[in-house]
């Protein structure tokens, strides 16, 4: 039986928890958002010719969300299970009358809550810079929420695999960021030299940036079947590694 009181606890704490720092949570995104359409919009963007029809300011807009959300994602989910363990707490939950699934849906569903809450920000706040156009809207926030489930769910084995807050803070900053930069957040991987756009098309990261910024102007840098079965590859994978953690007690049971 769906124990809903228990899911419901954990997840109001959770949101409980995003909310006594709104202030940094959400003024931060805002800040950097406001920074890059500054930097990159105005400054670089205005010496630039349109990509795709695009201006350069809209045309980044859809590669500024999935970084927050990226980064945002992996550790609000991150943060969530590793202070239970930091603190023991972990035990308690483990010894209660709550499944493995209704655990992971509390706390991946919160982080995915603070994510799409920030990823709905920092449209609204692009919006005031640049004249936005989402031609599939239904698409757009279905990228967005797999998107967000399955970067959460990557957060949350990440907190279970962190010994300590220097390695909870590594993948996010040392992999996701330099990935995301390097996946055509910022410019069309059509533009580099076919070499290579060949290498790039081996990062991840790509796919999900394309699907998403097709949903905002019909076009993409890859087909967008392929970034839809992409990020559906790497929901399961993610889910895949949920299941194992549970079924091993990997870190959370010593």
């Amino acid at each position: 039986m769906f124990n809903h009181h228990a899911v419901w606890a954990i997840y109001k704490f959770e949101m409980a928890r995003f909310m006594r720092t709104a202030v940094q949570s959400v003024l931060t995104p805002v800040l950097t958002t406001s920074l890059y359409f500054i930097v990159f919009g105005s400054a670089i963007g205005s010496r630039m010719d349109t990509i795709d029809g695009v201006s350069y300011g809209a045309f980044i807009v859809p590669g500024l969300i999935m970084l927050s959300l990226f980064t945002e994602g992996l550790s609000n989910a991150s943060f969530g299970i590793y202070v239970q363990k930091f603190t023991g707490t972990i035990y308690e939950l483990l010894s209660a009358p709550i499944s493995a699934s209704e655990l992971v849906l509390a706390f991946v569903g919160a982080a995915v809550t603070k994510s799409l809450l920030l990823g709905a920000l920092i449209l609204a706040t692009a919006a005031l810079f640049v004249p936005l156009q989402i031609l599939q809207p239904g698409w757009m926030v279905a990228f967005l929420s797999l998107t967000a489930i399955t970067f959460c769910l990557f957060g949350f084995v990440l907190g279970v695999w962190a010994k300590g807050w220097e390695q909870l803070s590594m993948i996010p900053f040392l992999i996701v960021t330099p990935l995301t930069f390097l996946g055509g957040a910022f410019y069309s991987i059509d533009m580099l030299p076919p070499f290579w756009r060949t290498v790039t098309l081996f990062n991840p990261i790509v796919y999900l940036i394309s699907g998403f910024r097709w949903s905002f102007y019909g076009t993409a840098d890859v087909a967008v079947g392929t970034s839809l079965a992409m990020i559906v590859v790497f929901l399961m994978v993610c889910l895949a590694a949920v299941a194992w953690v549970f079924k091993t007690g990997y870190r959370l049971k010593n």
